[in-house]
């Protein structure tokens, strides 16, 4: 993903094949595991289930996935810390 020219977009697909556009806003590694950071693309912000999409980088069949967080703590961990990122990616803007 480049964003030579603003924010990436990626398109995914869940398991029942059902595309969704999301907007990147920031990588991070924790505990050599990368993690990234979404917002739905094509979702009004005031929609019920607009919010941070948080997903996993794996390599499945030596290519490189995006899976979900299982796991409820490792989820609440990683959601902090993109939290505070971005906290202060704003604080640094203003």
């Amino acid at each position: 993903m480049s964003s030579e020219f603003g924010n990436d977009y990626v398109t995914i697909s869940d398991e029942d094949g059902c595309e969704f556009d999301l907007e990147h806003l920031d990588t991070l590694e924790i505990d050599g595991r990368v993690y990234m950071a979404f917002l739905p693309a094509d979702m009004d912000e005031d929609d019920e289930d607009y919010g941070l999409i948080l997903l996993m980088v794996t390599m499945k069949d030596g290519e490189e996935v995006l899976t979900t967080l299982d796991d409820d703590d490792e989820q609440a961990m990683v959601y902090e810390r993109f939290m505070e990122l971005l906290s202060d990616s704003i604080d640094d803007d203003m």
